[in-house]
């Protein structure tokens, strides 16, 4: 089966899961926290990691643990397409290397290729590897004018597996959609779509439980199923945003009228941008209560979804601030999964939770869990939890936060 490396995100035990919850197959034989190394009948390329929001780069492994760092001037010569009159652009990308060994390795390169009359130069150095957007803009991805090889070295074995870059994250698209949607809600938690994309992509995970679902065949292209998705805390739209741009079914709605209008006018903007007719890919988004009965006719393959996590918050709650909080929270949180239960019973529900951190330290939902398993509801991940963690779910937040998120997966029982 193929190999490949993926390059992680700053939420390592997330980008993880992502990929678990697309590779059905998948058998992980290294997990660290920059890389992780996998083998999957799946051939993956760059759409692949247009899909993914938890991983930077991708590559695929081009020889076996018994090449030496000898022979990586003549892997990169057979990969390049260049000739006596293009100047190629090559770059490495190293874990475990010293600085000193990939400098040689750089003028080893460059000095091989010249030897086969093959004009080159190099991005990126012995110290930080090329950026992700300098591989797109020198062709480096589908090797038409560059490329990129991966050497991760083992510390303990002295073995290298070596690859080149297939993927890498397009940090444009991101800005794009992110950035010049006409309608952005600062006042609001911003739900950054990369992890739209991971809270989707848990969400084909947890279709695929269903004993009734059908088993997922590796071709020679990656290829997702088409589902329907409902998220009934829209806002402005970040994650039918991200629907829409997989040619997915959007169903959306929002208790304030201010998110269901900036939802509208984001999906009308991003159809027009990606020449996305209504009529290939329909959306409908609603003003409505997510404690109340969905008012939609066509039942959602899965409901995706950042519920509502409170006030944002400039300093460290207090432990009183907090429980007041989570009393609340706690309330709605419960009211919304009854409700998702009893108008559809049979679809799986991604969401996410609020965490706080007070200076006693992080503090989740509790009550919901138990009260998810009586609805029938079972928290369940691709991944064996993080060590220490209480329930399946997995923990998101940047340092600078004093509200972070728990992504929760209930699959209906």
């Amino acid at each position: 089966m193929p190999t490949y490396a993926a390059f992680l995100g700053h939420q390592p035990h997330i980008s993880t899961a992502e990929i678990a919850s697309l590779l059905p197959d998948i058998r992980f034989s290294r997990r660290e926290k920059v890389v992780a190394v996998f083998e999957t009948k799946e051939e993956l390329d760059q759409s692949f990691l247009n899909l993914l929001g938890g991983t930077m780069l991708l590559a695929k492994q081009l020889s076996s643990s018994e090449s030496e760092l000898s022979d990586i001037p003549a892997l990169l010569s057979n990969e390049v397409q260049g000739g006596k009159r293009s100047k190629v652009t090559f770059s490495l990308r190293t874990v475990g290397l010293s600085p000193r060994v990939v400098k040689d390795l750089y003028r080893n390169c460059k000095t091989h290729l010249k030897k086969k009359e093959q004009p080159s130069r190099y991005v990126g150095n012995e110290h930080k590897p090329a950026p992700p957007i300098v591989l797109h803009e020198n062709d480096m991805i589908d090797g038409k004018r560059g490329v990129e090889i991966v050497i991760i070295a083992d510390q303990e074995s002295g073995d290298l597996w070596i690859g080149r870059t297939v993927g890498a994250q397009d940090i444009d698209a991101y800005t794009k959609r992110d950035m010049q949607k006409p309608v952005r809600d600062t006042t609001a938690g911003l739900l950054p779509p990369k992890l739209a994309q991971i809270l989707l992509n848990l969400g084909v995970w947890a279709v695929q439980q269903n004993p009734k679902a059908k088993e997922k065949k590796p071709t020679k292209k990656f290829t997702l199923p088409t589902l329907t998705v409902l998220d009934p805390f829209c806002g402005t739209g970040v994650i039918p945003m991200e629907t829409l741009l997989r040619q997915w079914p959007v169903l959306a709605s929002d208790i304030g009228l201010k998110g269901v209008n900036g939802c509208e006018k984001n999906l009308e903007w991003l159809r027009k941008e990606e020449k996305i007719a209504k009529k290939d890919v329909p959306s409908t988004v609603v003003k409505h209560d997510a404690r109340k009965p969905f008012p939609f006719k066509q039942a959602p393959d899965m409901i995706v979804t950042e519920t509502h996590l409170g006030p944002s918050l400039t300093k460290r709650p207090t432990q009183k601030e907090m429980l007041s909080m989570r009393s609340e929270n706690e309330k709605l949180q419960l009211e919304f999964l009854r409700n998702a239960k009893e108008c559809y019973p049979n679809a799986p529900v991604v969401c996410t939770f609020p965490v706080w951190y007070p200076s006693k330290g992080p503090e989740g939902l509790h009550k919901i869990w138990e009260a998810a398993a009586k609805l029938g509801y079972k928290a369940a991940l691709p991944v064996e939890p993080a060590p220490g963690q209480e329930h399946a779910s997995l923990l998101y937040r940047r340092p600078e936060q004093f509200v972070g998120r728990e992504i929760a997966v209930f699959l209906p029982v």
